[in-house]
């Protein structure tokens, strides 16, 4: 995979990725709607397009940002967590696929190790190299998929690919890579996900860029934005919202039900105390405001491209370090956790009857099935 694989790799956030996350804040800003009804059925690429990709060359994301008209082709792009889903993809990226197809990565696994916004957005979905022999521990259920990254290539164009770009990160610190993708010999989703896929591969480009370990939680190479890491990086619950988004981008691009049972095992973030939920009131009070000031203020400084310059990248990047500072110096001591839910630190064989029964809100929220043989706590093993 290019010479990226020589050093651990992650893919990340930014500052821009948070606006996901701003409607959580205040509930005022309706996410667009996308009926599945409506859409019109979207083609498998051909196989001359991805017998083409074999000799595909990783992009200048520098380039596909400042030139976006002017690249030749197409791009296939490995979409895995809110970018399954049509409202993220279609609604809030504007981007229509010219061609999808599902696939199997075995060399990439699923994480969510991307910080996002205490008490709001804890994390989002990442993918980090893989290594089959040597998977991470069952111990959280974000671990327990052992058959590495599912996910849709999608074939966008070159403008398209710029903006998918832009969106995700702005491209600060990203490097564009290839990766190995493998379509699912059976299309029908009741099919099992095999361990070794058997298929002729293709290859798809994805956003990559090293990983930085922070020396404290409130080390200052957390300004970084999204590249720095948090401590325990399986720690952090994603939302129920966010869960919802992957979960119900998995159904719309008919996923294997293997994989969408896995996923709708994975237990959200909740409040469950009254310091948290004041905790949560005053930290969108003071931030919010703050965040969504940034945001305005980086559209006005934008481009033609949409591109902030690179000074109100590092602003942006600061703020968002800054929020977890405080998260970690203030708002945890004072209010409670804003990662994880208070409590799910237990092995399964303690749960009650009524915790049971939340994780049967959790799944059906989500548009899952509860299956008691199937779920494991979403904590350490103790």
């Amino acid at each position: 995979m290019n010479d990226a694989s020589a050093a651990p790799i992650r893919s990340t956030t930014s500052a821009y990725q948070i606006q996901d996350a701003i409607p959580s804040i205040g509930d005022n800003e309706p996410s667009p709607s996308v009926n599945v009804s409506d859409l019109a059925p979207v083609p498998q690429p051909s196989p001359t397009r991805l017998e083409a990709s074999l000799y595909d060359t990783p992009c200048d994301v520098e380039g596909v940002l400042q030139f976006p008209y002017t690249q030749k082709g197409t791009v296939l792009y490995l979409a895995y967590g809110s970018n399954l889903c049509n409202e993220t993809f279609r609604g809030k990226r504007k981007v229509v696929p010219i061609s999808e197809i599902n696939v199997q990565v075995p060399t990439l696994r699923l994480t969510f190790d991307l910080p996002g916004l205490p008490y709001l957005e804890p994390c989002f979905a990442n993918s980090a190299l893989r290594d089959p022999s040597n998977d991470p521990s069952r111990d959280y259920r974000k671990n327990a998929w052992r058959k590495g990254l599912i996910g849709v290539v999608y074939e966008v164009t070159a403008a398209d690919y710029a903006n998918i770009i832009a969106t995700e990160g702005g491209g600060a610190s990203y490097k564009d890579i290839l990766v190995d993708c493998y379509p699912f010999a059976d299309d029908d989703p009741h099919a099992s996900v095999p361990s070794s896929p058997s298929t002729a591969p293709f290859k798809a480009h994805t956003l990559f860029a090293p990983a930085r370990q922070p020396e404290s939680p409130a080390s200052s190479d957390e300004g970084t934005g999204g590249r720095f890491q948090r401590p325990d990086t399986s720690y952090a619950q994603p939302s129920a919202r966010y869960l919802k988004l992957i979960s119900s981008g998995a159904t719309e691009r008919g996923l294997p039900f293997e994989y969408r049972e896995y996923l709708d095992s994975i237990r959200p973030y909740r409040i469950t105390t009254t310091r948290q939920t004041i905790g949560k009131a005053l930290f969108a009070g003071f931030w919010g405001p703050v965040i969504l000031g940034m945001f305005a203020l980086s559209k006005l400084v934008a481009g033609k491209n949409g591109r902030a310059p690179p000074w109100m990248a590092r602003l942006l990047t600061a703020v968002f370090g800054f929020v977890w500072v405080a998260y970690d110096r203030f708002y945890r001591p004072v209010f409670g956790d804003g990662e994880r839910t208070i409590g799910d630190a237990r092995d399964d064989m303690g749960l009650s009857d009524v915790r049971r029964g939340s994780d049967v809100v959790e799944v059906e929220s989500r548009g899952g099935n509860y299956d008691p043989e199937k779920m494991r706590d979403d904590g350490p093993t103790m």
